[in-house]
């Protein structure tokens, strides 16, 4: 579970409930039809953008900002060391059935266990690389038509409610209804789009950046391993890509 996010969601929902409580309660904003025009709208507007399996998909992608797959880059050049030090010694083939963290790993592991080498290798994992941003940024985009449809309907409710409003301006009663559509509709276009997505879409973005610095840290230790080398020469290598306090504290533990 990210803690900043969940924390951050309800403490952003939190203080915009409570100053609309403190202002006469949550009644004055509450509006049906305000709510089909942007929540409806916006939903069946951004499936009009993907297919329907990508739609449905992103869902599924969402969660990950609550709930991302968390992967430790230290225990990952530990490993790395752990199994050159083993190829070294034993040769390739005793990283036979060798436990790893993730799939992508053994998927490499395994390339290299039955003879690939480390052009080979190389080249299947990055174009695996390739086909896994592609597959977020089509999750991205759905996230991004979120941001960009909701205030859009929110303006189509607005203008719906001033022509409710100026159609009807011989009744004073059918006024406030109007005005309410016209008003509430452009809040809840820029909660949607500003409170609810357009952070979920950054923190989307940075777990697919973490995700691939990850995956090119697994290509760069096997490759080391595929070559032969030190298991200190792939450690220092991998080593690179961590902040330098972690450098700091792994070059501590191996001395």
């Amino acid at each position: 579970m990210d803690i900043a996010s969940l924390v951050g969601l309800i403490g952003a929902i939190g203080f915009i409930v409570g100053a609309m409580i403190s202002g006469g309660g949550l009644a004055p904003f509450i509006d049906v039809p305000s709510i089909l025009i942007v929540f409806g709208g916006t939903f069946f507007a951004v499936m009009y953008t993907a297919p329907m399996g990508t739609f449905l998909g992103s869902f599924g992608a969402m969660s990950k900002a609550f709930l991302p797959p968390v992967k430790s880059q230290t225990d990952l050049i530990e490993k790395m060391v752990e199994l050159a030090n083993l190829a070294r010694k034993d040769g390739m083939m005793a990283l036979e059935g060798q436990e790893v963290p993730d799939k992508f790993f053994e998927k490499g592991l395994q390339m290299l266990v039955d003879g690939a080498d480390e052009e080979k290798m190389s080249s299947a994992m990055k174009k695996e690389i390739k086909a896994m941003k592609a597959r977020h940024e089509a999750n991205h985009g759905v996230v991004k038509a979120w941001i960009d449809i909701g205030p859009a309907m929110g303006m189509i409710g607005t203008l719906v409610g001033l022509v409710l409003m100026l159609g009807n301006m011989a009744d004073p009663k059918a006024i406030g209804p109007a005005m309410a559509v016209a008003l509430l509709t452009t809040l809840y276009g820029a909660f949607l789009a500003n409170v609810l997505f357009a952070p979920m879409l950054t923190k989307l973005e940075g777990y697919t950046a973490e995700e691939i610095t990850y995956r090119e840290l697994v290509i760069e230790g096997l490759s080391g391993i595929a070559k032969g080398e030190s298991s200190r020469n792939i450690q220092d290598v991998m080593m690179t890509a961590l902040a330098p306090k972690d450098q700091a504290k792994m070059a501590a533990a191996a001395a």
